[in-house]
């Protein structure tokens, strides 16, 4: 059973071979206005669901024979998270949230990074994407993230950092302290291939701009 699912979400999605490449093969749900991503990646979803009041009638009319769940504006969940609990109770242990970064709802977007951290610590891998930035939770233990060369990433901590190392980077680090709110890990480059963190302690998002060479 294929346990990889793609999230179609609200925000901005750039469409590149990197995005291609993490929603590849994957099964495709849509939220809502996720939906329009659909003909750029070149996707099918097997299912569209959400309160609809950010999907127009041509959106609807472009894809018709996609099985639609509604639910009523006034509820416990965004649609987003309405998608990921729909891909859960289909099998997903593995998550690619598209379009999940940029959009005019910041509280949406920090919403899906605190998710995908939650998701993470109950064994989800996952992955948000915009095609301009990327974001991977960073949990206790090692988390390896390929990245190339002269890349711009930053570590943000949602907690206290205990024992944060980087390594293949230009700024590395070996069992840091960063506590919560520094900036410390803010801005650093890649040297092309994978970078790995590790972690005694905590939890953070890495973020990550695959295109950006600008400097440090």
């Amino acid at each position: 059973m294929n346990e990889t699912f793609t999230i179609l979400l609200g925000g901005a999605l750039t469409v590149d071979d990197r995005v291609l490449a993490l929603v590849a093969g994957s099964r495709v749900i849509a939220a809502d206005g996720g939906m329009r991503h659909a003909g750029a990646l070149g996707v099918k979803p097997e299912v569209w669901v959400g309160d609809f009041d950010s999907t127009d009638a041509a959106l609807v009319a472009r894809f018709p024979d996609i099985t639609r769940k509604s639910f009523p504006p006034a509820k416990n969940l965004t649609d987003g998270a309405l998608a990921i609990e729909e891909a859960l109770q289909r099998g997903a242990r593995r998550i690619v949230m598209a379009g999940a970064l940029q959009g005019e709802r910041t509280d949406h977007g920090l919403m899906n990074l605190l998710l995908a951290v939650r998701l993470a610590g109950d064994g989800i891998e996952i992955v948000l994407t915009s095609g301009e930035e990327e974001a991977h939770p960073l949990l206790a233990g090692e988390t390896v993230v390929e990245m190339p060369e002269g890349a711009l990433f930053s570590v943000l901590g949602v907690s206290d950092l205990a024992g944060l190392s980087i390594g293949n980077a230009v700024y590395p680090l070996e069992d840091f302290a960063l506590p919560f709110g520094a900036a410390r890990g803010v801005s650093n480059k890649a040297k092309g291939g994978p970078v790995r963190f590790g972690l005694k302690n905590g939890s953070g998002i890495i973020i990550l701009r695959p295109h950006d060479f600008s400097g440090v």
